[in-house]
C-alpha cells in the first residue's frame, strides 16, 4: 500500500506548490520592522553562532564539549553527552547548516522574535574566531529571508586575548579595532536588515572589556563613515553611549525572584533617563562549567517552571523599552536557552508568541511552532534528493509569507 500512496502524495503534493506559487506572486516580501517605525519594542534574541559537528565541520566544537564531555556517547536516557544540562530538539548540531539555520528563523518568525543580536569576535583566523565569523555571514543570509533584523554583539575582549598570545601588541591593538569596524561597516551596517536608529547603525558590545574608555570608541569609529550607536553590558556604560543593557545578575550563588528585583528595580531607574531604552528578559541560568572542569558555576536562577522567563519579560515590558533582549536563543553552556529543547519542549517561544498575540500583530499558533523541526528532520533523511528538498524551499518560503496550511500539507506529504 505504501508503494501506491507515493506518487498521489507527490501529485497531492505538486498541486499545493501551484496554488502556493501562485498566492505567492499576489504578496509583497515582508521587511523588518525597524526601531525609527516600531510601536511596541523589538523582541531581539541574544545568539551564538559558536557550535561545531563532525558532519558540518569535520569536529565536535569546544561548546557542545568543553574538553570533557563527548557528544558521540549518550546518558542512560538515550541523551548525547553534551557541555550542557539542556539538549536542543535537533540534538547537537552545528551553526554553519543551512538545514539548522532554515529551522531556527523559522522559529524566530513564528513565534514573533524580530531578529537576533548575534556574539561576535571578530574576523581574525584566531581560535575559533574565523569559524565563527563565518557562521555569523550564514546566519544573516536566513535572518534576511525570513524578514528579520540582526545586530553584532561584538566581543571586544577577542583584542585582549590576541593580546595575551601576542598576536597583537597594545600598540597595534586599536589599528586591529578599527579594522574590525570596517569590516561591519562593509558587510553589515548598510544593510536594510541592520538594526538602526535615526539612521545610525546599532552597536552592541558585551562589556567593553578591552576598549574601556570612550577615546578608544570615539578612534574606533573614526574611520566609519556613520559611528554606530554603542550599547554596553551594564555597569560598563562610557560616555557617549547610546545606551546599556542587563544581564543575568550572576554572583556565584543560587538567585531568586527577589534578587533579580533588586537588581533590575534600580537598572531600569537608571535606564529610564536614556533616550534608548534596552530591557532585557531570560528563562534562568544553569551553567555547567563545574561539571566540565572549566572553571567555579557562575550560579543558578531556576526557571520556576517558566514564571522566571515571564517575570522578566513582563518587567522590561513595563518599561516600554525600544528592545528587549532575550536573554539566550542559544547558549547551552551557560543554560540561558529558550530554543526548544528536550526539557523545556516550546514553553518558552511559546509564552514570546502570547506577548505578541496580545498585541495583536502575530498571525501564528503554538501548534504552528512544531512545523520547522518536522522540516528539519525532512532535509535531513532527503539530503541530496533535488525534487523533495525542491518542495520544501517552497514549504519554508510558505511559512514565512503566512501560508502555513499549504506548508503542512508539503510537510505532510513526506
Amino acid at each position: 500500500m505504501g508503494t501506491k500512496q507515493r506518487p498521489l502524495k507527490r501529485i497531492v503534493c505538486i498541486l499545493v506548490i501551484t496554488l502556493i506559487l501562485g498566492w505567492q506572486a499576489m504578496t509583497t516580501h515582508i521587511q523588518p520592522i525597524q526601531a525609527d517605525t516600531q510601536e511596541r519594542p523589538l523582541l531581539l534574541a541574544h545568539y551564538m553562532p559558536w557550535y561545531q559537528t563532525p558532519e558540518i565541520s569535520g569536529q565536535w566544537g569546544w561548546h557542545w564539549t568543553m574538553d570533557h564531555f563527548d557528544p558521540s556517547q549518550t546518558d542512560e536516557k538515550g541523551r548525547p553527552q553534551i557541555a550542557s544540562h539542556f539538549t536542543p530538539l535537533t540534538g547537537p548540531y552545528d551553526s554553519n547548516d543551512d538545514a539548522l539555520l532554515e529551522y531556527q528563523v523559522l522559529l524566530m518568525k513564528l513565534s514573533g522574535i524580530d531578529g537576533v543580536i548575534v556574539d561576535w569576535y571578530g574576523m581574525e583566523n584566531f581560535r575559533d574566531y574565523a569559524a565563527l565569523n563565518e557562521s555569523t555571514g550564514k546566519l544573516f543570509e536566513y535572518v534576511k529571508k525570513a524578514g528579520l533584523l540582526f545586530v553584532i554583539c561584538y566581543e571586544d575582549q577577542s583584542i585582549g586575548h590576541m593580546v595575551d598570545a601576542n598576536r597583537l601588541t597594545a600598540e597595534t591593538a586599536r589599528a586591529h579595532g578599527q579594522e574590525v569596524m570596517q569590516y561591519m561597516q562593509t558587510h553589515w551596517f548598510s544593510d536594510d536588515a541592520y538594526l538602526k536608529v535615526d539612521g545610525s547603525p546599532v552597536l552592541f558590545t558585551f562589556g567593553p572589556q578591552y576598549f574601556k574608555s570612550s577615546t578608544d570608541w570615539e578612534n574606533l569609529f573614526s574611520v566609519l563613515e556613520t559611528p554606530p550607536g554603542l550599547v554596553t553590558l551594564d555597569k560598563h556604560m562610557v560616555s557617549g553611549s547610546l545606551s546599556s543593557y542587563p544581564w543575568p545578575p550572576m554572583f556565584g550563588i543560587t538567585m531568586n525572584q527577589a534578587a533579580l528585583e533588586a537588581y533590575l528595580e534600580p537598572f531600569y531607574r537608571k535606564a529610564g533617563r536614556w533616550e534608548y531604552i534596552v530591557g532585557g528578559a531570560f528563562p534562568g541560568f544553569h551553567d555547567i562549567y563545574q561539571e566540565a572542569g572549566v572553571r567555579a558555576s557562575y550560579g543558578y536562577l531556576d526557571a520556576e517552571q517558566g514564571e522566571t522567563f515571564r517575570f522578566t519579560l513582563q518587567m522590561a515590558l513595563d518599561q516600554n523599552p525600544d528592545v528587549i533582549q532575550l536573554i539566550t536563543w542559544n547558549d547551552y553552556g551557560e543554560g540561558t536557552n529558550i530554543e526548544p529543547t528536550e526539557e523545556f519542549g516550546y514553553q518558552y517561544l511559546e509564552i514570546v508568541q502570547t506577548t505578541r498575540q496580545a498585541a495583536g500583530d502575530l498571525p501564528f499558533t503554538a501548534d504552528d511552532l512544531r512545523l520547522p523541526l518536522q522540516l528539519f528532520k525532512l532535509r535531513k533523511t532527503s539530503a541530496g534528493d533535488v525534487e523533495v528538498n525542491t518542495q520544501l524551499d517552497t514549504a519554508f518560503d510558505a511559512l514565512l509569507t503566512g501560508n502555513r496550511d499549504a506548508a503542512a500539507a508539503i510537510i505532510a506529504a513526506h
